[in-house]
Protein backbone atom coordinates (compact mmCIF):
# COMPACT_ATOMS: atom_id res chain seq x y z
CA UNK A 1 0.00 0.00 0.00
CA UNK A 2 2.81 2.42 0.89
CA UNK A 3 4.55 1.59 -2.36
CA UNK A 4 1.44 2.49 -4.40
CA UNK A 5 1.07 5.75 -2.48
CA UNK A 6 4.70 6.72 -3.16
CA UNK A 7 4.28 5.90 -6.87
CA UNK A 8 1.14 8.06 -7.09
CA UNK A 9 2.95 10.95 -5.37
CA UNK A 10 5.90 10.63 -7.75
CA UNK A 11 3.59 10.59 -10.77
CA UNK A 12 1.74 13.68 -9.52
CA UNK A 13 5.06 15.44 -8.98
CA UNK A 14 6.14 14.69 -12.55
CA UNK A 15 2.78 15.78 -13.97
CA UNK A 16 2.65 19.07 -12.08
CA UNK A 17 6.34 19.94 -12.47
CA UNK A 18 5.58 21.29 -15.96
CA UNK A 19 2.70 23.44 -14.74
CA UNK A 20 4.72 26.19 -13.10
CA UNK A 21 4.44 29.85 -13.98
CA UNK A 22 5.95 31.00 -17.24
CA UNK A 23 8.92 33.32 -17.06
CA UNK A 24 7.93 36.94 -16.49
CA UNK A 25 8.98 39.56 -19.04
CA UNK A 26 11.97 41.72 -18.16
CA UNK A 27 11.15 44.38 -15.60
CA UNK A 28 11.90 47.22 -18.03
CA UNK A 29 9.14 46.15 -20.46
CA UNK A 30 5.57 47.45 -20.29
CA UNK A 31 2.53 45.66 -21.75
CA UNK A 32 1.20 46.86 -25.09
CA UNK A 33 -1.12 49.84 -25.28
CA UNK A 34 -2.44 48.62 -28.65
CA UNK A 35 -4.84 45.73 -28.25
CA UNK A 36 -6.80 46.84 -31.34
CA UNK A 37 -4.70 46.90 -34.53
CA UNK A 38 -5.30 46.35 -38.24
CA UNK A 39 -8.95 47.38 -37.98
CA UNK A 40 -9.10 49.68 -41.02
CA UNK A 41 -10.78 47.62 -43.72
CA UNK A 42 -8.85 47.61 -46.98
CA UNK A 43 -5.60 49.04 -45.58
CA UNK A 44 -2.71 46.68 -44.86
CA UNK A 45 0.88 46.86 -43.70
CA UNK A 46 3.22 43.90 -44.19
CA UNK A 47 6.93 43.28 -43.94
CA UNK A 48 8.68 42.97 -47.30
CA UNK A 49 10.14 39.48 -47.58
CA UNK A 50 13.88 39.26 -47.05
CA UNK A 51 14.29 42.72 -45.50
CA UNK A 52 14.28 41.94 -41.76
CA UNK A 53 17.50 42.53 -39.84
CA UNK A 54 18.17 43.17 -36.14
CA UNK A 55 18.27 46.91 -36.92
CA UNK A 56 15.51 47.46 -39.49
CA UNK A 57 13.18 46.29 -42.24
CA UNK A 58 11.03 47.47 -45.13
CA UNK A 59 7.26 47.78 -44.82
CA UNK A 60 4.73 47.55 -47.63
CA UNK A 61 1.64 49.71 -47.09
CA UNK A 62 -1.38 49.22 -49.32
CA UNK A 63 -4.67 51.13 -49.47
CA UNK A 64 -7.57 49.26 -51.05
CA UNK A 65 -10.15 51.16 -49.02
CA UNK A 66 -12.40 53.99 -50.17
CA UNK A 67 -10.60 56.56 -48.00
CA UNK A 68 -7.48 58.66 -48.24
CA UNK A 69 -4.90 58.05 -45.54
CA UNK A 70 -1.58 59.45 -44.36
CA UNK A 71 1.19 58.07 -42.18
CA UNK A 72 4.30 59.56 -40.66
CA UNK A 73 7.82 58.60 -39.62
CA UNK A 74 6.71 57.52 -36.15
CA UNK A 75 6.58 53.86 -35.14
CA UNK A 76 7.06 51.62 -32.14
CA UNK A 77 8.28 48.08 -31.61
CA UNK A 78 6.82 45.34 -29.43
CA UNK A 79 8.09 41.88 -28.56
CA UNK A 80 5.95 38.80 -28.02
CA UNK A 81 6.74 37.12 -24.71
CA UNK A 82 4.60 34.29 -23.30
CA UNK A 83 1.93 35.02 -25.97
CA UNK A 84 1.65 38.66 -24.81
CA UNK A 85 2.93 41.84 -26.47
CA UNK A 86 5.35 44.10 -24.58
CA UNK A 87 6.86 47.44 -25.60
CA UNK A 88 10.52 47.22 -26.51
CA UNK A 89 12.34 49.79 -24.34
CA UNK A 90 14.13 52.63 -26.12
CA UNK A 91 17.88 53.00 -25.68
CA UNK A 92 17.85 56.81 -25.82
CA UNK A 93 18.10 58.65 -22.53
CA UNK A 94 15.67 61.56 -22.32
CA UNK A 95 13.33 62.88 -24.97
CA UNK A 96 13.31 61.93 -28.64
CA UNK A 97 11.11 62.63 -31.63
CA UNK A 98 10.36 61.83 -35.26
CA UNK A 99 10.47 64.05 -38.32
CA UNK A 100 7.00 65.54 -38.88
CA UNK A 101 6.50 64.31 -42.44
CA UNK A 102 3.13 63.17 -43.79
CA UNK A 103 3.22 60.44 -46.42
CA UNK A 104 0.02 60.06 -48.47
CA UNK A 105 -1.52 56.64 -48.96
CA UNK A 106 -4.25 57.39 -51.47
CA UNK A 107 -6.90 55.05 -52.82
CA UNK A 108 -5.23 52.18 -54.65
CA UNK A 109 -1.72 53.18 -53.54
CA UNK A 110 0.93 50.65 -52.62
CA UNK A 111 4.19 51.92 -51.25
CA UNK A 112 7.28 50.87 -49.36
CA UNK A 113 8.72 52.49 -46.25
CA UNK A 114 12.15 51.62 -44.90
CA UNK A 115 12.83 51.88 -41.20
CA UNK A 116 16.07 51.71 -39.28
CA UNK A 117 15.43 51.56 -35.53
CA UNK A 118 18.99 51.17 -34.30
CA UNK A 119 19.05 54.82 -33.14
CA UNK A 120 15.95 54.25 -30.99
CA UNK A 121 15.94 50.56 -29.99
CA UNK A 122 19.45 49.36 -30.71
CA UNK A 123 19.91 45.93 -32.27
CA UNK A 124 17.10 43.46 -31.50
CA UNK A 125 17.76 40.03 -30.04
CA UNK A 126 16.33 36.91 -31.63
CA UNK A 127 12.56 36.76 -31.14
CA UNK A 128 9.09 37.54 -32.42
CA UNK A 129 8.23 41.21 -32.85
CA UNK A 130 5.73 43.57 -34.38
CA UNK A 131 6.08 47.12 -35.63
CA UNK A 132 3.16 49.48 -35.08
CA UNK A 133 2.44 52.64 -37.08
CA UNK A 134 -0.42 55.05 -36.73
CA UNK A 135 -2.39 55.96 -39.81
CA UNK A 136 -4.84 58.82 -40.22
CA UNK A 137 -7.99 57.99 -42.18
CA UNK A 138 -9.75 61.09 -43.53
CA UNK A 139 -13.53 61.40 -43.30
CA UNK A 140 -15.83 63.34 -45.64
CA UNK A 141 -16.25 66.23 -43.19
CA UNK A 142 -12.51 66.91 -43.05
CA UNK A 143 -12.07 65.10 -39.74
CA UNK A 144 -9.93 62.01 -39.39
CA UNK A 145 -9.75 58.79 -37.39
CA UNK A 146 -6.51 57.33 -36.08
CA UNK A 147 -5.92 53.63 -36.71
CA UNK A 148 -2.95 51.47 -35.78
CA UNK A 149 -1.40 49.05 -38.23
CA UNK A 150 0.83 46.21 -37.02
CA UNK A 151 3.14 43.96 -39.01
CA UNK A 152 4.70 40.84 -37.51
CA UNK A 153 8.32 39.82 -38.04
CA UNK A 154 10.93 37.49 -36.58
CA UNK A 155 14.58 38.26 -35.91
CA UNK A 156 16.64 35.08 -36.31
Amino acid sequence: MKKAFVIVLLLLGVIFSGCGKEAAPPKNMNPTEHEKVNDLKGVTMTVKEGTVSPTGLTLVLENNSQKECIYSESFLLEEKINDQWYQVPVVIKGDYGFDDIAYPLNLGDKGEWQVNWEWLYGSLDKGDYRIIKDLLNFQEDGEFDTHYLAALFTVN
